[in-house]
This record gives structure tokens, C-alpha cells and sequence, in this order.
């Protein structure tokens, strides 16, 4: 199927839903280049704490002033709003689907955050066509113009849709704990966004240590090999240090840093959530568009 083909498609797909009076309604505001900071937050292994920094971060830009929008993109086993205690009527699979568009599955989570559901226990979802995830990103790319941040919260593991929401982020955060069997799945899903996504940089942030040295420590091996066999570097994004009122925040269905906000956890959040705010965009998309999506229309089917 050529370029064309795949873009005429799309098209027609969108005129559809706008036929239905479901069609995106939100529209770029002006200027050319992107208005929006995307942030993929990845990890190679399970269990590694991802979609709690994604929540307990999307929090803490909130503090900051700052319009979030958080993307559940776990699209088989999407567990944000239940961490959140939410309960959406609608998720992403209906937008699959072609039953209801982005903005109309949309659900506000603490500090006014907005959270895009997955849905769970769909197993045709975790392998999207080419078609399904460009009608995803086109109408992603005209709601993220509405907020300052998106942060992507990828399934763990390196499926091609993990990949693609990856690769659709201005910056990548990979999510690595203590344990080996972690630090090697981070280092091959490094490895996998370097080879065959021509990825350069990726962040670092080492979750649940029991002190900043280990976090650094963690780090320096995995930079040692991806500098060593990867055209990729890695950048230290700083540590989560462990906390037990995690745990009990999850329990009650409750980020860590709007139920306990001065616990040790929530500061690192917050000092994360500066760090990230204060440091520019690692790269831009050319245009209007806020992802770098592009790629899956270029790619010949």
C-alpha cells in the first residue's frame, strides 16, 4: 500500500466520524511549531513502579501551573484510572473502534489532570494496525495542543506498540528499579529504540532505591554498556527513593503526593517534576505537529 493509499484512507476514516458528529472539534492554536512537551514514560520490565511516576509526576506538574494530560497507552492491560480511583465510562478501545472520539473519553484525575482510559483485558488491542494507531496520533496530535505537557505511559516491554508510542515522544524516560532482571530488560529496550527506531537519547530515572548512590550506581552500569554498543546516550534523570506511603496510597486508590505530600516520595516528585520543567525540550517535531508520528504514514505496508 502506497503513502497515498494509507493517507486517503485516514482521511476518509476522519470524515466519517465527522459525518457522525465525532470527529476531533479541538483545533491548533497558532503559530507553526508545537505547543506541547511530549514525555514517553517507558520501562523494559513489569513491576518497576511506571504508571505511579507517570500519575504522582503528571501530579506534580499540575503544582507547577501547569495543563497535564496523561495518555494511558497500556492499551491491554491499561490500569491508570483504577490507580486514580476513577471509573470512566469510556476508553480507548471505543475510540478504536470508531464509536467515540478522543475528547469525548477524556476523565479528570487529581490537581484537574486530564486522563485518556485504556481499556483491560483486550488482547486484540496490544497489536494495533498501521491505520488504527495514525487515527490515534492524528487525533492525539489535535488535543495535546490544548495542554503544556502529555506524558505517555507505555505498556513495559517492547511490542511495536510500545515502540511507536516511544518513538512518537519528544523524550523518552525509561523506568529502571534495582533489581538485574530490570536493569537488562531497560538495556534491551534501549537497545531495540536505538536499532531499528534510530532513537539518540534516552532519560533514566531509577525508581525505588534505598538511597540516591544506588539510583547512580544503577545508572553507571547501564551507561557503561549503551555507551559501549549503542549509537544512544543515556542521561541520568535522577531516583525515586523507596517509601512505604507508596504503597498504602495505591491501596487507597490515591497518588502518593496528594494523599501524603510531605513524604519522601512526594518530594522527589516534586524536585523531579522542577527538574523536568526547568530543563528544555530534548527535540521538536518540524511544523505544527506535536509527535513525532510521521513515520508510520512513510513506512510502505
Amino acid at each position: 500500500m502506497s503513502l497515498k493509499d494509507v493517507s486517503n484512507k485516514v482521511i476518509s476514516l476522519n470524515r466519517r466520524r465527522g459525518q457522525k458528529g465525532r470527529g476531533p472539534t479541538t483545533t491548533n492554536r497558532s503559530g507553526s511549531g508545537p505547543k506541547a512537551r511530549v514525555i514517553a514514560i517507558t520501562s523494559g520490565k513489569g513491576g518497576v513502579g511506571k504508571t505511579s511516576i507517570v500519575a504522582n509526576l503528571g501530579y506534580a506538574f499540575t503544582k507547577l501551573g501547569k495543563k497535564v494530560l496523561i495518555l494511558d497507552a497500556d492499551l491491554g492491560l491499561g490500569n491508570l484510572d483504577v490507580l486514580l480511583g476513577l471509573a470512566p465510562k469510556y476508553n480507548l478501545s471505543h475510540v478504536i473502534l470508531g464509536e467515540k472520539n478522543i475528547e469525548e473519553i477524556l476523565v479528570e484525575g487529581p490537581g484537574r489532570m486530564k486522563i485518556l482510559p485504556a481499556s483491560s483485558g483486550i488482547q486484540e488491542l496490544t497489536n494495533l494496525t498501521r491505520e488504527q494507531k495514525i487515527d490515534i496520533f492524528t487525533q492525539l496530535d489535535s488535543l495535546v495542543n490544548s495542554v503544556d505537557v502529555l506524558f505517555i505511559d507505555t505498556a513495559a516491554g517492547i511490542s511495536s506498540n510500545v515502540m511507536d508510542f516511544n518513538a512518537t515522544a519528544q523524550e523518552i524516560v525509561v523506568v529502571v528499579s534495582p533489581e538485574p532482571t530490570s536493569i537488562t530488560d531497560a538495556y534491551a529496550l534501549m537497545k531495540v529504540l536505538s536499532l531499528k527506531y534510530s532513537e539518540k537519547v534516552c532519560k533514566l530515572l531509577v525508581n525505588m532505591t534505598t538511597r540516591p548512590e544506588e539510583g547512580r550506581e544503577v545508572f553507571r552500569q547501564l551507561h557503561l554498556v549503551t555507551d559501549r554498543f549503542l549509537d544512544l546516550t543515556s542521561d541520568y534523570l535522577g531516583c525515586i527513593l523507596y517509601d512505604d506511603k507508596v504503597t498504602k496510597g495505591v491501596k487507597n486508590q490515591k497518588i502518593v503526593s496528594e494523599l501524603y505530600p510531605d513524604t519522601q516520595a512526594s518530594r522527589c516528585f516534586r524536585d523531579l517534576a522542577r527538574k523536568i520543567a526547568n530543563s528544555p525540550p530534548q527535540k521538536l517535531p518540524q511544523g505544527a505537529s506535536n509527535l513525532f508520528w510521521k513515520h508510520l504514514v512513510q513506512t510502505s505496508i
